[in-house]
C-alpha cells in the first residue's frame, strides 16, 4: 500500500511539472495530463487537433522539464524509412561501411503529421514503437532509454495522407483530441504573445528540469503500487470486451461480458472491430496513474471513465453503420459505459 507521504511527493511533483509547462501552454488541460499520464506509463501517444494548438510546442516543453533528447520528424509522402532510422554510410579512406544512425535515436520524438508517411516508412517506426530498437541492414540497435513517440495528426485534411494501419494505432498508449482553447484562454495567449521588436529575437526562457529521471521512477514506482480492487479490474475487462462484436469474441470474453453488461442492444452495430487486450492492459495502467495524480491510494471507477475515452478511441473500427449515422468512437464509448455496470 502506498504510503501518504509519497502520494504527497508525488502529488506536488505533478503539480509543479503542471506549473512549468503553464508557462508556455495556456489552457489543454486534458492534453498535458495526458502527455504526463503518457510519460509515467511509458507509452506512445496520438495528438489530434487543427494547427495551431500548441501540440508541437507541448511536446518540446515536456523534453524541456525532463532534460531528455528531442527531435522532431516532418513526415512527408516522399519521406524514406532511411531518413526516419538511418542507414550505411561507406567510408572511401577506410573502405569499409559505418552506421549514421537517423533521428529516431532521441527520448522524445515528436512524430508531425504522422499520416503523410507512406507504408515503409510506417512499419519502421513500429518496429521502434514496439521493439524500442531499429534494424539498419543485418543489425539492430536500442534505443535509449526512455524512448517515447509523440505523434501529431491533422484530422482536416485528408488529401496526401495515409491511414494509419490498425496495428500501428494499437501501439499507441492514448489519443488525445486536441481543441480550440476557451476565448478567455486565447486572449491569455494573445496577450503574451512575443512583441515584434528585434529584442524578442532570442525567444523565451529555457524551462528547469523538474522532472529528472529520479523522479520519474518515483512516480512510476508508486504508480505500480496503487490499489486497484478486483471489481475494478473486472470493470475494466468488461468495459472492453464490451467493444468487441459477438463474432470476433471468445467464448470467455463472452462470459464476461454477459456478466457485466446490461443491454448490448444498439452499440455492436456501430463496431466492426473492437479494442484489443493492450487496451485493457493501457486501461490499467492508466487508472492508476489518474489515481495517483489525483492523491489517492486507489482506483475508483471515475477514473476508469476517465481513462476509457483516450485509451479505447482510436481502437474502435466502426462500421458503416456508425458513419452513416453520424456516431463517432467517442459516442460509441459513452454508450458502453452506460450500459456496463459500475461496482
Amino acid at each position: 500500500m502506498v504510503q501518504k507521504e509519497e502520494l504527497s511527493q508525488c502529488s506536488a511533483l505533478i503539480a509543479e511539472c503542471k506549473k512549468e509547462l503553464a508557462k508556455r501552454i495556456v489552457g489543454q488541460r486534458e492534453m498535458i495530463d495526458g502527455l504526463l499520464t503518457s510519460l509515467v506509463a511509458g507509452g506512445h501517444i496520438l495528438l489530434e487537433g487543427v494547427p495551431g494548438l500548441a501540440k508541437t510546442l507541448a511536446v518540446k516543453s515536456l523534453a524541456q522539464i525532463t532534460g531528455l533528447e528531442f527531435k522532431r520528424i516532418q513526415f512527408t509522402p516522399d519521406l524514406l524509412p532511411a531518413d526516419l532510422t538511418g542507414t550505411m554510410i561507406f567510408e572511401q579512406a577506410n573502405g569499409r561501411f559505418s552506421v549514421r544512425k537517423g533521428p529516431v535515436f532521441a527520448n522524445v520524438i515528436l512524430a508531425d503529421e504522422i499520416n503523410r508517411a507512406p507504408a515503409k516508412v510506417q512499419s519502421a517506426l513500429l518496429e521502434a514503437m514496439e521493439e524500442k530498437q531499429v534494424t539498419i541492414g543485418e543489425t539492430s540497435y536500442p534505443l535509449p532509454e526512455p524512448f517515447f513517440v509523440l505523434a501529431t495528426e491533422n484530422p482536416i485534411e485528408h488529401e496526401g495522407t495515409y491511414s494509419l494501419p490498425e496495428a500501428e494505432l494499437d501501439r499507441f498508449l492514448m489519443k488525445l483530441l486536441i481543441t480550440y482553447p476557451a476565448p478567455v484562454e486565447e486572449l491569455d495567449i494573445v496577450k503574451n504573445s512575443q512583441s515584434l521588436s528585434a529584442e524578442s529575437s532570442s525567444g523565451p526562457e529555457p524551462l528547469s528540469h523538474v522532472l529528472t529521471m529520479d523522479k520519474l521512477a518515483l512516480l512510476r514506482n508508486t504508480a505500480q503500487a496503487i490499489h486497484i480492487d478486483e471489481d475494478i479490474s473486472r470493470y475494466i475487462v468488461s468495459i472492453v470486451t464490451a467493444t468487441r462484436p459477438a463474432s470476433t469474441r471468445s467464448r470467455a470474453a463472452k462470459a464476461v461480458s454477459a456478466e457485466g453488461t446490461k443491454s448490448e442492444d444498439g452499440v455492436y452495430r456501430y463496431v466492426s472491430f473492437g479494442a484489443s487486450v493492450r487496451a485493457s492492459i493501457a486501461l490499467y495502467r492508466c487508472c492508476k496513474i489518474i489515481a495517483m495524480f489525483d492523491g489517492r491510494n486507489f482506483v475508483n471507477p471515475e477514473d476508469v471513465k476517465t481513462a476509457a475515452l483516450p485509451v479505447l478511441r482510436h481502437r474502435l473500427v466502426l462500421s458503416y453503420e456508425a458513419e452513416a449515422e453520424g456516431m463517432d468512437a467517442d459516442a460509441v464509448i459513452e454508450r458502453i459505459l452506460s450500459h456496463v455496470p459500475v461496482p
